[in-house]
């Protein structure tokens, strides 16, 4: 049982022992770690919201915009009401060095809202977003800051925001990225950061000889992320034991029914009560036996109360953060692999990548385009991710912040400040 007073390790605080961590790996003075991890801006807003109701409720944003000297800012919005600038700064530092990885020229932030958008009408949704706009436009843009969907936020949110900022600016798909196909979305974007944990798996397993069909898979959080990447698992031949939502948890030895289950989801919004399923408490998930284990939620929910108790043959970070850096230490004692989020969850961004390509030269590719083009950079990253581990006998979180944090400050030393 998870103790109720235990307090995880802040993502700000993992990020930047994992970074600090790579930084002395590469033999860098204590100063480039300061320098690396020091964000460019931090913006913080109130917005105020006159609710359906006549209240008046102020809501807390925030935009936190790390590095650019590889590109333009690039990172979520998350509307959530843990959302705070400590989890932006944190996430933010995250963005650079996921970019960084899979060498595609955009820089790092993060954002968003203080909220629970499920407490709000679709009115209320749709004013706070452009009420949003309207207080940090002149700091993002196609060729300064492209905020993207996150926890909380969907194709809508992004619609709304394009919209919003083309009203002052004109037509500007490229300011966001993860729009409805009709208003300047790509195609593979929804599937793609799903879609992308599966290409990372495949390529662990072909690196380590082992046989992905038929390996177990538990899945904590089922929202857009873990459907995702159910599916494609499922295609692989792989066995999805156990899934959960905010709701809780379902569980089958033999194999969960994944057509049925995500057809279950979309009707009653939660997993609970899926045929051929039996309940399943969320933290006992976090401790199922099984090959792989997936935290596709929020972070910090692998932690040095529970790593202890994890019987995973390797956990696959879907996440931004769900494993604390003394879990990491953890779980390398007990010889338990992880792949890091900078690299098993960064299908999503270069899909988004792809997304902004298409707008700025005004053209659409096709979804097999995009899949071969987002296959073709993620096996590229856990190539270079393997080599290292191979040759060096570290782990594959450590290999893959030595190669982004190299890049990183490379651009950033190379750019001047």
């Amino acid at each position: 049982m998870s103790d109720p007073d235990f307090v995880p390790q802040t993502l700000v605080k993992t990020h930047e022992a994992f970074l600090r961590s790579a930084c002395d790996q590469l033999g860098y003075e204590d100063k480039v770690g300061d320098l690396l991890l020091m964000a460019s801006r931090e913006i913080g807003l109130q917005l105020p919201l006159r609710k359906d109701d006549g209240s008046i409720a102020v809501f807390e944003a925030f935009r936190v915009q790390h590095h650019n000297s590889r590109g333009p800012y690039k990172g979520g919005l998350r509307f959530h009401q843990t959302m705070d600038m400590d989890d932006a700064r944190g996430l933010a530092c995250l963005m650079s060095l996921k970019t960084a990885l899979v060498d595609i020229p955009l820089g790092g932030a993060k954002g968003g809202i203080n909220c629970d958008p499920h407490a709000l009408t679709a009115r209320e949704l749709e004013s706070l977003t452009r009420k949003f706009v309207e207080k940090i436009h002149r700091n993002i843009g196609p060729n300064l800051d492209i905020p993207a969907p996150d926890v909380g936020t969907n194709a809508q949110i992004m619609a709304w925001i394009a919209d919003e900022y083309s009203k002052i600016y004109g037509y500007s798909p490229g300011v966001v990225t993860g729009k409805p196909i009709v208003t300047g979305g790509s195609l593979g974007r929804e599937e793609a950061t799903g879609r992308g944990v599966g290409v990372v798996m495949a390529d662990y397993a072909r690196s380590t000889g082992k046989a992905l069909e038929n390996s177990s898979v538990a899945i904590q959080g089922f929202g857009n992320v873990g459907i995702h990447a159910a599916a494609y698992l499922s295609e692989l031949g792989m066995k999805i034991v156990a899934v959960s939502d905010s709701h809780g948890g379902v569980f089958n030895e033999n194999g969960l029914p994944v057509t049925a289950l995500i057809d279950h989801k979309s009707r009653e919004g939660k997993v609970a009560g899926a045929p051929e399923t039996v309940t399943l408490d969320n933290h006992l998930l976090l401790e199922l036996e099984c090959d792989y284990l997936i935290p596709a939620a929020l972070g910090s929910v692998i932690n040095e109360a529970n790593a202890p108790r994890l019987r995973a043959g390797c956990v696959v970070e879907a996440a931004n953060g769900p494993v604390t850096s003394k879990a990491d230490a953890i779980l390398a004692e007990r010889a338990i692999p992880v792949i890091p989020d900078i690299l098993a969850n960064a299908g999503g961004v270069i899909v988004s990548y792809f997304e902004w390509v298409q707008n700025l030269q005004r053209v659409s590719w096709t979804q097999e385009e995009i899949r071969h083009r987002m296959h073709q950079k993620l096996s590229e990253a856990s190539e270079d991710v393997m080599a290292i581990c191979g040759g060096e006998k570290c782990s594959m979180r450590e290999a893959a912040y030595r190669i982004s944090t190299a890049r990183l400050k490379e651009a950033f030393f190379s750019a001047g400040f």
